[in-house]
């Protein structure tokens, strides 16, 4: 059994909220829990964050989604390249997280552990950055 990690960051990809899934699930329900209470400009996700309900709700939110969409899409929408290719440091956040042994490999048996310690981590590199 796997686990996905979903992340919201700011421009400089540090972590706003982290969120743990089942490996097998979808990726792009976990994004409006993850929104709830901010309002970005922009949401930059991978494809697998590609869905119309997804895009239909960020739009009426306001926010501009910037997805590439999936190879077997029927009718590819249009999306900004040169701003997907600010999703870098969030990239770079998901390394760095990595780079903590126990995030890495998953010792934790429970989810709430698991998450705990990747807030753990989260709080360090903050304070890193700072």
């Amino acid at each position: 059994m796997t686990t996905k990690l979903h992340a919201v960051t700011d421009a400089r990809g540090r972590p706003v909220r982290l969120g743990l899934t089942a490996g097998q699930r979808h990726d792009a329900p976990q994004a409006l829990p993850l929104l709830d209470g901010l309002a970005p400009a922009y949401l930059i996700a991978d494809r697998g964050y590609d869905s119309d309900p997804l895009v239909a709700a960020l739009v009426a939110r306001g926010t501009c989604a910037v997805i590439p969409p999936r190879r077997k899409r029927r009718h590819p929408r249009a999306y900004d390249a040169a701003r997907y290719a600010q999703r870098h440091p969030v990239e770079r956040l998901f390394s760095r997280l990595k780079q903590f042994r126990r995030v890495a490999t998953r010792y934790d048996k429970l989810d709430a552990h698991f998450l705990a310690f990747i807030h753990l981590a989260a709080i360090v590199l903050w304070l890193r950055d700072c």
